[in-house]
Formats: structure tokens, sequence, C-alpha cells
């Protein structure tokens, strides 16, 4: 139970598995990097390209003639459209390469239309150029994508972070000798040597020695397990107190670790890839633009037009179809949920995800550390002897004092919020997986388990102790002179969030059930406690995934858990939302990410979810609508009245809508 600084412990995983992992997140970072650095090359060579088209000078009414400026404009233009354009055009290959037509092709067959065209207009054919609106249109794309993938950036980290966790030395033994090796090096059969203090570094069986491990960051389990000759440990778990002789039992892929690791990567490839809103305006709107286009272009060569003619009109017609503000319509509404979420402690790493958060049916929580506090604190005092209930907790608390144990912290922070005098011991022995034993104030004391007083033959009978036995809480029993004098009931305390959170969820009909390593009887009191509908006790953590797929089979279900041994099911969940004190992994799995551990926070995320969903259908509705009537007008169906839709006309449109869709997406609130 002695406090033990392992800062020094801090290990790194297998450097290749670590590497290998990193690569898809290196992979987002470069994408990122090279969106801002063709927007910025090609908004620099915009302002040029603007200053030198006719139309833009026509509109604000000045002129400057520049002799060969349509060549300048051609130049600037062809290196805006291969460089700026590049990801749409390769895009819109790899679209056509799976057959699923979608935003990068409608952008791909507008610039390539505009730019062919203009260029044509350039050398020779007669016509008007679309340089400024294919330039502005790429421009605009690029600032779109590029705020879309700044807002899902590094959602594949939790591979890296759960190699993280095994050590990569261990203390192998040869005889009477203790040899340090890389633990990839370890052979079954093996024994190694595992301090107080560091991890174990495989899965494997105890041969010599007593100890307490925490498996927490495993298992869930928030009580240290006492761990002696023949009983497993695994690799990645906390040795907290006395040296043990481990003999290894699996390596490598083998390990209880690397299969929670394939769990994670299974369950994040199996993920459906859902097509986004915009996606699916972009394919309509394809279908359209390139019907009309030809339409227009046949018809009017049908009725006797020049051919230079009705080029124009279709290529107007194509051009007009792919409205900036589709480029801006989503990424603009996820900029704003972001940066709303963010500030009331809510980080959505998955946009997907955070979408299908608002048809969420069913909620599974995690126990320790999600709705409970994940620490121990008294629950009850029971007196056996001629002593006060707070004397038995002042006694216990003075001797626990040292103990840096989970119980013992419990205890020591329940008396002191009760403000009962605690007193140093003036000896201190530490009883491996048994207790605690010292001298206060001359009186000989001890705090110990009923393991040891099973060992000790010494009977306790008391009804208020059995009933406190029976709701699944831990009994520590205070012996003095071996006599028992009182007895401690400990729980994981429930947090006074979690009963609003579970109210409100319950109130918007959705289903509220808990997952759980503890027993039958804690998940029991905790359910009961908080009103759950439902729970699932006793759940090792390579079946916490597998549960997930079961009440999915009913229902959309997000998850809520904070520990590694929840990483399968964040992933294998609907929505994944992780309580962000918890562990690196647990965040890098997630989809979401509550950074004030308040369980209440997963309301506030699915009311964003659907508020966000509503804008991004509004700002659809503003980017896509105004094609209903500038489309026909650009094709020239009134024609005959004199009316016309130039394509300065329809870039002032386009440029309307624009701005509609972020003053729209600017109105979204929490």
């Amino acid at each position: 139970m002695e406090h033990m600084d392992h800062d020094s412990h801090e290990d790194h995983g297998d450097h290749m598995d670590h590497e290998e992992h990193k690569d898809h997140g290196s992979h987002h970072a470069h994408m990122l990097a090279d969106f801002k650095r063709r927007f910025i090359v090609s908004i620099i060579l915009t302002v040029p390209v603007l200053i030198l088209s006719p139309a833009i000078q026509g509109f604000l009414g000045f002129d400057l003639p520049l002799p060969g400026s349509e060549y300048i404009l051609f130049l600037l233009s062809a290196v805006v459209y291969f460089y700026g354009g590049y990801p749409f055009l390769t895009g819109f290959i790899d679209e056509m390469r799976k057959k699923t037509p979608g935003m990068m092709t409608l952008i791909a067959v507008a610039i390539s239309v505009a730019f062919l065209y203009s260029s044509a207009v350039v050398f020779g054919l007669s016509g008007k150029m679309f340089f400024w609106e294919l330039v502005t249109l790429i421009d605009i794309m690029l600032l779109g994508h590029w705020l879309e993938m700044r807002s899902v950036m590094g959602a594949s980290r939790a591979l890296e972070e759960l190699v993280k966790i095994m050590p990569s030395e261990a203390h192998l033994l040869k005889g009477d000798d203790v040899k340090d090796v890389r633990v990839d090096e370890l052979e079954t059969g093996d024994r190694v040597l595992v301090k107080p203090g560091e991890k174990v570094p495989v899965d494997g069986d105890v041969l010599k020695g007593e100890t307490s491990v925490n498996e927490a960051m495993l298992t869930g389990e928030s009580m240290p397990v006492t761990k002696s000759e023949g009983d497993e440990v695994i690799g990645g778990s906390v040795n907290e107190q006395g040296s043990i002789e481990v003999e290894v039992r699996k390596t490598g892929k083998d390990t209880y670790l690397n299969q929670v690791i394939d769990l994670v990567r299974n369950a994040q490839e199996s993920r459906s890839k859902t097509q986004d809103l915009a996606n699916r305006a972009a394919l309509i709107l394809t279908v359209i633009a390139l019907s009309v286009g030809a339409i227009t272009l046949a018809a009017w060569l049908y009725f006797g037009s020049e051919f230079v003619f009705a080029l124009e009109r279709a290529v107007t017609v194509m051009v007009i179809t792919c409205p900036h503000a589709l480029g801006l319509a989503i990424p603009l509404v996820v900029a704003v949920s972001t940066s709303l979420a963010a500030n009331s402690g809510l980080l959505i790493r998955d946009r997907q995800a955070f979408e299908r958060a608002r048809n969420v049916q069913a909620i599974v929580f995690d126990k320790t550390g999600t709705l409970t506090q994940g620490k121990f604190g008294v629950t009850d005092v029971v007196s056996l002897a001629a002593m006060e209930e707070d004397e038995v907790l002042a006694l216990s608390a003075s001797l626990e004092s040292n103990s840096a144990h989970p119980l013992a912290v419990g205890i020591v922070s329940s008396a002191k919020e009760k403000d009962l005098d605690i007193t140093g011991p003036d000896e201190f022995n530490s009883m491996p997986g048994k207790g605690i034993e010292g001298i206060i104030n001359g009186r000989k004391l001890k705090v110990v388990s009923p393991g040891y007083l099973r060992e000790n033959e010494i009977t306790v009978t008391d009804d208020e102790v059995e009933k406190i036995e029976e709701k699944g809480k831990t009994v520590v029993f205070l012996l003095e002179d071996d006599k028992t004098v009182g007895a401690l009931g400990l729980a994981d305390i429930v947090r006074n969030e979690s009963k609003e959170a579970i109210a409100n969820l319950k109130s918007m009909d959705i289903k509220c059930m808990m997952l759980t390593g503890d027993n039958e009887f804690v998940a029991r009191q905790v359910s009961e406690e908080l009103g759950l509908d439902e729970y699932f006790a006793g759940v090792l953590p390579h079946q916490k995934a597998e549960t997930i797929k079961d009440v999915q089979k009913d229902y959309v279900v997000a998850m809520v858990g904070d520990g590694v041994n929840d990483a399968p099911a964040l992933v294998q969940a609907d929505v994944g939302i992780a309580i962000g004190a918890g562990t690196d992994v647990a965040v890098e799995s997630a989809d979401i990410v509550l950074v004030k551990n308040d369980p209440r926070n997963v309301t506030d995320i699915i009311m964003l979810s659907g508020n966000t969903y509503s804008k991004m259908v509004q700002n659809l509705i503003w980017a896509t609508g105004y094609n209903a009537f500038a489309i026909p007008l650009a094709a020239g169906v009134l024609f005959s009245y004199g009316i016309l839709l130039s394509p300065a006309a329809g870039a002032l449109l386009m440029s309307l809508s624009t701005v509609i869709v972020a003053i729209n997406a600017k109105t979204l609130k929490m």
C-alpha cells in the first residue's frame, strides 16, 4: 500500500507497432496541410485574376487595359486549375472508379468546363471567359474541404495510444541473474521480475511473491486485485506493491492487450461510411448539370443558333449549377457547431458519428469513472464494540493516512469530509493483499479484509454488516488487539450529475443502460439508484463490443466510457463518447469527448446534433434552391422575352446564396 512515484516507469510500446499506427494519423495531417497550402496559393493568384477579368472591371466600373491580359489570365487560371483543383480532379477519377459520383464529380465538371471553354475563347473561339468564376469556385471548395478536415482531424490515433500502454523492457531472470531485455525478445516459459510501481510486461502466471495489481486501465474494475502464486497477470496492468516473479504465458499477438487492439482495429474497419448530405445533393446536381447542359446545347442548335452561342449557354448552365455555397453549406455548420461544442466542453472528433447522435435510441454507460466517480468513499460505518461510529472512522483513517491504496484514500477523504481528527500512526506495517497494521496513541490497530478474518478464524456475525455485503460493497474491518471493533462499507460513489443525466435522457425517450466489469450486486445497486432501464454486469473487456452489437440489433446505440477496456465498445457503437479525464486510448477511440467529466453533456450532444442537422438541411436548400430558376434562365427559356441570365448575373446569385448560407450557419445555438 506504500505510495510509489513511478513516473520513471513511463514506458512506450514496441517501436515498430508505434510507427505502424502513426501512419494513418500522419496521412490525415499531411492531407490537411496540403489543402491549406493549395488554398493559400490559389487565393493569392485569385487577386490578379479578379483585377484582370473584364466582368469584374465592368461590375466595379474601372478599366485596366493591359496588353496580353487574356494570356496572363489564362496562365494564372491554369495554375489555379491544375494546382488548386488537383484534389477535385483526382477525387473525380476516384469517384468514377468506384461508380459513386458526388461532390468531387460536380466540382470537377464545373471547373473543367469553365477552364477548357475559357481557354478556347482566349485562343480564338468567340465567347466569354469564365476564369474568375473558375478560380473563386476552386478557392471556396478548398476552404470548405480544409474546414471539414480540420474538424475531424486525428480520429484514428486509438491504436497508437493502446500500444503505448505496454512497457518496452522487462527484467528477465536467468538463474539468480537479472537482465533487462526488450519485451519482444521474451518467449513463452521465460521468468521475469516485476518490481513495485512497474507495469507487468506480458501476460503470465505469478511464480513467487504476493502483491496488489491495478487492472483498472484494462478491465475497468476500480478495486486493485490481489495476486499471489498461481494467479494470472495481464500485460499493461500496474504492480502496486511487492515484487513478483512471473512466468511468461503469452507473447506478441496472443497477449490480452493485443487482442483488444485487434478488436478496435476490426471495429474501425467494419464501420460503414455513410455518404453525407452534400454528396447526395452534389450527385443530383451533377446529373442535372450534365443533362440540362446537353439539352441546352442540343436545343439551341436545333433551333438554328450558332454553335458558339449554344455552347456558351450550355457552359453557363454547367458553371451556375455548381453553387459556391454548396461547398460551404456543410463545413460552415460543422465549424460553428464544433466551436459551440468545444466552448461547452464537447470535442467532436468524427462528424458523421456526431450527425448520427440525433437518432440515438439507447445509451450504454460504463460504470466506473463515468456514472460513478471512479474512487471509493465510505458509505456505511458499523460499530461492533462500545465505540462511536465516528471513532471507528477516525481510527481507521488515522491508520490508513500513510497509504496510497484506493481504499485507504477513500477512508481518509471520508473522515476529512466529517472534520474528524486524524493522527498519523507511530508504527506502520503493510500486509499485501490483507490489510494494514500500526499503533495509534498506544493502541494496537489493524484495518483488514474479510480474507484476513477467515485466515485467522475471526468470526463476525452482524446483520448490518451482512446487509452491506449483500449490496456488493467492499467491507473492511477495524481490529484492536486482534478483536473486531468496527466495520466500514465502501463503494464507488455515484456522481450527482449522473442522476440528472439519466432523468433528462429518459424524458427524451432514450433507453439508458450500464455496462460494467463489476459484479452483479454492485451493478444492481447502481442501476437501482439511477433508475436505469437495463444493466450488464461482469462483462469482460473483450465481451463489451459484442454486448454493444447485441443492443444494436434493436437500437441506434451510443456508448459512454473512459477506459482501455471501453475502447472496442466505443468504436463499435454508432456513437462513441469518451469521458475526457479518462485514458488517452478511450479518448482516441471515441467520436466525441466530454472534457468536463459530466454525463449531463450527453444530452447536450444529442440536442446539438439535432440542431446541427437542421441547419445543414436548411443550408443545402439555400445553396441549391436558386438553381430552380437560375438554370432555366441560364439555359435561355425566356430568351424570346429578352431575358437571358449572364454568367456575371449567375455569379451574383451564387454570391447571395453563399452569404445567406454563412449567416444561417452563424445562427446555430446549443
